[in-house]
């Protein structure tokens, strides 16, 4: 079984309806050495084209309704349940453009595999607990995200994510993955 990587851009449905608006939970928004954790704090990135300041940071799940919409619910806390999504997404203020950022992601234990959605500029460290992604990305609306998928085999516990930008850190989630009672799942279901 593998985690995979999804690089999901948001719409301008998601934008009208507000979802963008709702505050981040324990997002962490750097500026080089110096740490905040206000959800409106600003960091200054130099970037080759244009200065990039973070708008909102954010962590949480991707829900899919039944008609496919995707859902983005804010949260520090992921269900250890296969097939569920957990990632970030970042808001740019006033930012167009291609935007490279690399995210690294932490694990308490190694998963029994890793794998992306294409394997390109993707490594994991030598015991298996770290992965780092790098990706060019258009920055619609001046969002930039990035998610992943709970596979078998994927370990329970505290996990870290940080994102770079120009090789300088924009955001930090620390979240925790946590095991599912199965009947307690069975029975969210049927409501």
């Amino acid at each position: 079984m593998r985690i995979w990587a999804a690089i999901v851009v948001l719409t301008s449905s998601w934008l009208a309806s507000g979802l963008i608006g709702s505050s981040p939970i324990n997002a962490t928004v750097a500026i080089a050495a110096h740490t905040s954790t206000s959800s409106r704090s600003i960091s200054q990135v130099s970037n080759t084209k244009q200065a990039i300041s973070v708008d909102k940071a954010e962590f949480g799940v991707a829900r899919v309704d039944a008609r496919g919409k995707v859902n983005f619910i804010p949260t520090f806390r992921v269900p250890l349940q296969e097939g569920s999504k957990y990632g970030w997404r970042i808001q740019l203020k006033d930012y167009k453009g291609e935007v490279t950022w690399r995210e690294v992601l932490r694990l308490p234990k190694p998963p029994e595999t890793w794998a992306t959605d294409d394997g390109e500029n993707f490594t994991v460290s030598a015991d298996g607990t770290e992965s780092v992604m790098r990706r060019k990305a258009m920055a619609t609306d001046g969002v930039i995200e990035n998610f992943w998928t709970i596979a078998a085999g994927d370990p329970p516990g505290k996990h870290k994510i940080q994102v770079y930008v120009d090789d300088r850190l924009i955001a930090t989630f620390d979240f925790e993955v946590f095991p599912v009672d199965r009947q307690e799942s069975k029975n969210r279901r049927r409501f």
